[in-house]
């Protein structure tokens, strides 16, 4: 086990950055685009059911970001500090920090399930459902509440794989949920004529499955961090430390995801104000532009573990060198999908829903969705590195700009003065807004890092 942590150090802190990053990134990035391209297939399949079915999945996709808030918190908040104990070679601290983060997913997770099955028909029209669409919302939404607590405890034991290094081991268990989920909908839905029951059972029993074959990897050695019960009876108040430490790091996850359900129940109320139409058309040109968003992603989420392990180990001049080609290489291939994709745009929206309407307003949305994808690299890099070396509160106002703090006025004003078209140009806009804002987070950041590398630390007390 020592030597196979000390390979790991190694190959963290001295491997060519770039490489490193492009190492890491490729199985994240595949997960995140098979994870999409399931996203895209249930959206398709769903969309054979009609409008209001088609315009369900866009509510759904609201609350699933609830779930992903509280796995990404405690996810990315322990991957964060674990990332940077192993650089330290302290792991010790970082099997405490997983054991805590995972039970404690499990439990919002359970919370979750409880109080949606109570107000299921009032979150449903929380989110934005119609009177056509609510049903469709509250049967989806069903399914995905059974699911929230292996959901939440998915998104911790992926991330704790992804920042330890090992993102080809966190690629297998989301690529093989992702093939289930869509031979389930495939099944249930085209063969048994499920509906749209179909589609949230296919989900379930698929996020279960991947769930199963996350945590199997931990149970049979194959991280340096472990999942142990006895790490949790360390006192209350010890207890109360370390969950503190985990949430504050994961503070942005949380703000990013919450407020992009709420972004998403804003954006949903005011497209069902004028029809089922425009509530699909944005359902549709939201998978579509993050499934190109994707590919960005997943390399910025290779640079993740490679900012916190460095930084962890005092390699300052590699966090920095890693954030630039990071940068570079997002911008370069988010570039050229939206270049290519600003000339189909009809086509792309006619595959999820060949209704005259929905095309109509998701083309015109589609381009200049494409067109924001060029300014969405920076912030994100600089989000998922302030976070990754622990500049949380830093990492939580970056995450807040897209989804909250620039997107709910631009909505508002966008929406009073132009209407529909401002209610799908409000997005495009906002991105804009967040590139130029984190800006100045960015240049603060770097002039305050170490100009020098640090020397090997033993200990990871966070």
């Amino acid at each position: 086990m020592a030597d196979n942590s000390n390979a790991q150090y190694i190959k963290m802190t001295e491997t060519p950055v770039t490489k490193l990053i492009i190492t890491l990134g490729i199985p994240t990035t595949i997960s995140m685009l098979v994870t999409n391209i399931y996203n895209m297939a249930d959206t398709y399949f769903v969309s054979t059911l009609g409008t209001s079915a088609s315009g369900a999945v866009g509510i759904v996709f609201g609350f699933m970001a609830v779930i992903q808030a509280f796995g990404f918190m405690f996810g990315h908040g322990a991957g964060s500090i674990i990332s940077r104990c192993l650089g330290k070679k302290d792991m010790d601290e970082a099997s405490d920090i997983a054991s805590t983060s995972f039970f404690a997913a499990l439990i919002a997770g359970l919370i979750v399930t409880i109080f949606g099955l109570i107000f299921i028909e009032p979150l449903a029209i929380l989110l934005g459902s119609t009177k056509t669409i609510l049903p469709y919302a509250k049967t989806y939404i069903f399914y995905i509440l059974l699911a929230a607590p292996v959901m939440t405890g998915s998104f911790v034991l992926n991330n704790i794989l992804r920042y330890e290094g090992k993102a080809a081991l966190a690629m297998i268990g989301l690529i093989s949920g992702a093939v289930i989920n869509i031979f389930g909908d495939f099944v249930l839905i085209k063969i048994f004529n499920m509906g749209i029951a179909g589609a949230g059972i296919s989900t379930a029993v698929s996020q279960t499955i991947s769930f199963c074959i996350l945590l199997s990897l931990f149970l049979i050695g194959k991280t340096q961090s472990k999942l142990r019960i006895k790490n949790l009876f360390v006192g209350f108040k010890n207890l109360l430390i370390r969950m503190k430490n985990i949430c504050v790091t994961g503070l942005s996850s949380f703000v990013r995801q919450g407020l992009t359900s709420f972004a998403t129940m804003v954006l949903n109320n005011k497209a069902g104000a004028y029809d089922d139409a425009t509530v699909a058309a944005i359902s549709i040109v939201s998978r579509i532009s993050f499934f190109i968003f994707a590919v960005g992603l997943g390399i910025g989420q290779g640079y993740q573990p490679v900012a916190g392990f460095n930084y962890g180990a005092g390699k300052y001049s590699r966090v920095k060198k890693g954030f630039f080609s990071t940068l570079i290489i997002g911008e370069v291939l988010l570039g050229t999908f939206a270049v290519i994709g600003m000339f189909f745009t009809e086509e792309l929206v006619r595959l999820f829903r060949n209704d005259p309407d929905v095309i109509e307003i998701g083309s015109f949305a589609l381009k200049f969705y494409f067109g924001a994808l060029f300014f969405q690299p920076l912030a994100v890099c600089a989000t998922m590195m302030l976070q990754s070396v622990g500049k949380s509160i830093s990492a939580a106002v970056l995450s807040s700009m897209r989804s909250g703090l620039l997107f709910l006025p631009t909505i508002y004003i966008m929406s009073a003065a132009f209407g529909k078209k401002g209610i799908v140009l409000s997005q495009p806009l906002t991105d804009v807004l967040a590139f130029l804002v984190t800006i100045p987070f960015v240049v603060v950041f770097f002039k305050n890092l170490p100009k020098e590398d640090r020397k090997e630390e033993k200990s990871c007390k966070v």
